[in-house]
């Protein structure tokens, strides 16, 4: 098992990513950091709990170890912004959503240790990645990677007002088929619930959904990005609300089913 995050291997073609789960500091790192760092504000609180469905559909996994304050695996290497002109956040995160700031000494880590960083959390997480992607794509002619993440319902800093519940990223389509985004869609249209949703609004697709989806050889990527009012309580100390999660936890099995049958439909595999 790798140290910088869990792994698991399914059988079938879709790949879910959490690469904001973790909530581990290195001490190392700890210190250099505001006590407020330990709150880990920012953390994607709770996706494996929520996405409990995942063994039964035989999907892979991987889930990232490490806190986002200590390296953003959502981040390209390089650090360039994903959102031009937009308030963002980077790879070694100085401060936090509501602009606090993180480090004791104001900047953040130097050249040096950022490129540490990269080499002991970012290059693992990405490398399985690959690996992964590209077995599934070799065994079943195509594989859908599903990157999961949540964040609070109000963030002013990135957005006005309340969030969408349902945010689906594919990099403005181009991150996956056209029929995938649409299949989703339609599922949506057509399911009586209570959630709002958008494609490709505030929130496009990080750069795992960006890189990694290359629809013309048979990599398709979506990133759905979830209101956390929806299955947590937003406030210290982050619980999690079984009794939320249930009511949302059967249209996430149904929207990664969606996304099976077109594979299955698309490869006739």
């Amino acid at each position: 098992m790798s140290a910088a995050f869990h792994f698991k291997q399914g059988t079938v073609p879709l790949l879910v990513s959490m690469p904001h789960v973790g909530t581990e500091i290195p001490e190392s790192v700890l210190a250099q950091l505001h006590p407020i760092a330990q709150q880990k504000t920012d953390t994607d609180w709770h996706l494996p709990l929520l996405y409990n469905m995942l063994d039964e559909l035989g999907a892979s996994t991987i889930q990232a170890k490490y806190s986002r304050y200590v390296i953003d695996l959502n981040r390209p290497s390089d650090d360039m912004n994903l959102y031009p002109g937009q308030d963002t956040t980077g790879l070694c995160p100085v401060d936090t959503f509501a602009k606090e700031p993180l480090y004791r000494n104001g900047v953040g880590p130097d050249a040096a240790e950022v490129q540490e960083r990269i080499q002991r959390y970012w290059q693992p997480y990405h490398h399985q990645l690959q690996t992964e992607l590209a077995r599934l794509r070799e065994l079943h002619g195509a594989v859908i990677l599903w990157d999961a993440h949540s964040i609070a319902s109000q963030v002013p800093r990135f957005f006005a007002g309340k969030l969408p519940d349902l945010n689906f990223g594919t990099a403005d389509q181009k991150s996956c088929d056209i029929g995938l985004q649409q299949a989703l869609a339609d599922l949506m249209q057509q399911t009586v619930t209570p959630y709002s949703y958008v494609f490709n609004g505030r929130f496009k697709g990080g750069h795992i959904t960006r890189h990694y989806g290359q629809p013309e050889q048979g990599i398709h990527a979506v990133q759905l990005e979830m209101s956390q009012c929806l299955y947590m309580n937003e406030t210290m100390p982050y619980e999690y609300r079984a009794d939320l999660a249930q009511q949302v936890q059967p249209l996430l099995r149904k929207l990664l089913a969606a996304c099976l049958t077109w594979a299955q439909r698309t490869t006739g595999r």
